[in-house]
């Protein structure tokens, strides 16, 4: 029996929100750096500068993701995701995935535990419940840990200090199809000395139906609480203590077993001051730990016929940093510091015919990793139009066997040491133009699933060339960014295991927006990859087709409604049965357009109204970027896991 498709929102739940809007004082609205800023719902977030998006999590946005931070990455062009399931996916920027693409929480890393990928990074990520979310592309910078050969992303909270005693309240619900459900409240109060804030997210889907009416194994439940307490004596200083509490489960349609645990227990220590001397402008100092409780089985979320199995890795991730940021003169500053991160992986597991448990099992540490790094970034005006932007770091990364691990024996270790840096060029041309040219360089030792493949890999090296230019104008704003890097010694996974490779990688991004009147304006995205393993001379697996978006949008800061249309080419150089760490080639596919349609009202007390449709037509499609269906009972076994069909949803959010 097919789901019904287009459930909306509860009316208490939308009066409630109304309500609470309506009571409490509107106030201004604080301005953000993003330019989704006054977008009521974002399509495709653009450039802030070729290298960079910058993108507000808690505007609403289509299609509409799932509430992890793979899903909402893939709407900025250069992302895919590789489908697994109704969340949880891993995510490729450029072509490149894993350990190449640093992602980053409040400054803070988080690893995954499941050999598989079962919980990438993004797994732990709950998007509305941050400030900001930024992308750099490329290895053009080097404050965020090395080997950020595809680029670094950040989910930033910025809590602002409270000048006299006060509150904040954001909240959203959304509805939609097939089950879902979604729910943020993000609150705080505080005075100028100090203040409290919490966050408390639930998100919950059935099994989805692809655009055929068959339906996918998909369903998922993540629930999030985060409680950050900050003492702020004055406007220049702040000490800010973050706990994180988050747990779910998610069904894969990839694989004979399911997500039944992702319990993470994260808490963090920051300190800022700011305005020191005339050469110290800002002095930070964090601390973190973050710890992944894991399980995977085949029988709790689906049915199991034979021997039930089930796996309980875990891992701790600790680190530090500190940063300082000094000043030399109006024209020049430089931001530099040292960090270190160390991380552990055990793995429990049992079997039987019974269910099965793990609970008093001794836990087996498998594998450890560490590195500690020192880095410093300067910028220097050469003159009011133009800017020299460069860093270096380098990296003393250890890996170490704590069992059989990896073709190796138990004691085994590996050192490396990893260099980084960039130069980068921007030069205004009057106003409306400013263009930019850079060369990077990022290296990056072997992580944990590439060594479980073959211990001794030598590390990747990338170099690379970036171009970009922004146009703005009254009338249209465009950005567009171009690279071409080289890897040597590139980890490709293979059917036997892992190996070294030289590849190349070149193409970019574009985004353009005209305003035909004050509130109508045209919208449109391309991003283009091309790979190629030069060792072998054959396409680079796992390389996303050429994809375009083309919108036309109303919005007058009360009233929004748009179309957006997205086209993808076929995708013929594959390699079958290589790729990456995230996934391999499963053969060529076909191109695809599909249709979504969006409107919102923004009240005057405070409360958002948006509503939409994604994959309007119901066509049947995956991704080429895909893990494999696999064979489920009470399921159709299908090529590829394919996406969602049409998709009804609607959402109703407050920012006070």
């Amino acid at each position: 029996m097919r789901h019904s498709r287009g459930k909306c929102y509860s009316v208490a739940l939308l009066g409630a929100l109304a309500t609470m809007a309506c009571a409490l004082p509107v106030q201004a609205e604080e301005s953000k750096p993003s330019e989704d800023a006054g977008t009521m719902i974002v399509t495709a977030p653009a450039m802030t500068d070729p290298l960079t998006v910058d993108t507000d999590p808690k505007a609403p946005r289509q299609p509409v993701p799932a509430s992890d931070g793979a899903s909402f990455l893939k709407n900025i062009p250069g992302f895919s995701v590789t489908r697994k399931g109704g969340t949880d996916g891993d995510p490729t920027f450029r072509g490149l995935a894993g350990s190449r693409l640093n992602i980053l929480q409040n400054g803070d890393y988080i690893f995954g535990g499941c050999g598989m990928r079962m919980d990438p990074p993004t797994a732990y990520i709950y998007p509305e419940t941050f400030d900001s979310v930024k992308v750099v592309k490329g290895p053009q910078t080097v404050l965020y840990g090395g080997g950020n050969i595809a680029g670094t992303v950040l989910f930033d909270r910025e809590t602002q200090r409270f000048e006299e005693s006060g509150s904040r309240f954001f909240a959203s619900g959304m509805a939609g199809s097939f089950g879902r459900r979604d729910a943020v409240v993000d609150a705080s109060a505080g005075v100028k000395q100090g203040f409290v804030r919490l966050i408390a997210t639930n998100s919950q889907m059935k099994d989805y139906e692809d655009g055929d009416g068959r339906d996918v194994h998909s369903s998922y439940r993540r629930w999030s609480v985060s409680e950050l307490m900050g003492w702020t004596p004055s406007a220049d200083s702040r000490v800010e203590l973050n706990l994180d509490f988050s747990d779910g489960q998610a069904a894969y349609a990839d694989r004979t077993m399911d997500g039944a645990k992702f319990a993470r227990t994260g808490y963090g220590l920051r300190y800022e001051t700011r305005n020191l001397s005339s050469l110290v402008e800002r002095l930070e100092l964090k601390a973190y730990h973050n710890y992944v409780d894991h399980v995977m089985d085949n029988f709790s979320l689906r049915q199991s016929t034979g021997m039930k199995m089930i796996s309980n890795p875990d891992r701790t991730t600790k680190g530090a940093r500190v940063e300082s940021q000094l000043a030399f003169g109006g024209a020049t500053y430089l931001v530099g510091g040292l960090d270190y991160q160390d991380n552990e992986h055990s793995l429990r597991t049992a079997s039987s015919m019974m269910t099965p448990t793990v609970s008093g099992k001794p836990r087996i540490d498998d594998a450890e990793f560490s590195s500690q790094g020192i880095f410093g970034e300067l910028h220097h005006d050469l003159a009011p139009q133009s800017r020299l932007v460069g860093g270096l770091r380098v990296d003393d990364a250890k890996a170490k066997a704590l069992a059989a691990f990896g073709t190796v024996a138990v004691g085994t270790s590996d050192d490396n040491t990893n260099l980084g840096g960039f130069l980068r060029y921007e030069l205004d041309l009057g106003e409306a133009l400013t263009v930019s040219a850079g060369l990077g360089q990022a290296e990056r030792s072997p992580d944990y699933w590439e060594r479980k493949r073959f211990f001794f890999l030598d590390s990747e090296k990338s170099n690379q060339l970036d171009a970009g230019l922004k146009y703005r104008s009254s009338v249209l704003r465009a950005n567009l960014s171009l690279y071409y890097t080289q890897v040597d010694n590139y980890i490709l996974i293979t059917p036997t295991g892992a190996q070294n490779v030289d590849a190349t990688l070149y193409g970019g991004e574009a985004d353009v927006s005209y305003f035909l009147t004050k509130g109508l304006h045209l919208d449109a995205t391309a991003a283009y990859t091309r790979g190629a393993n030069d060792t072998y001379d054959t396409p680079l697996a796992q390389v996303a087709p050429p994809e375009a978006t083309l919108g036309v949008g109303y919005d007058d800061a009360v009233w929004s409604a748009a179309f957006l249309a997205r086209g993808v080419m076929k995708q013929n150089r594959v390699q079958v049965g290589y790729g990456t760490i995230v996934g391999t080639d499963l053969g060529e596919t076909g191109g695809f357009v599909t249709l979504a349609v969006n409107g919102g009202y923004r009240c005057q007390c405070g409360t958002l109204f948006t509503a939409g449709v994604d994959n309007l037509l119901d066509k049947t499609y995956a991704e080429h970027i895909s893990r494999a269906g696999a064979m489920v009972s009470g399921f159709t076994q299908t090529e590829r896991v394919n996406e969602l069909g049409r998709f009804f949803w609607v959402k109703a959010s407050i920012d006070i």
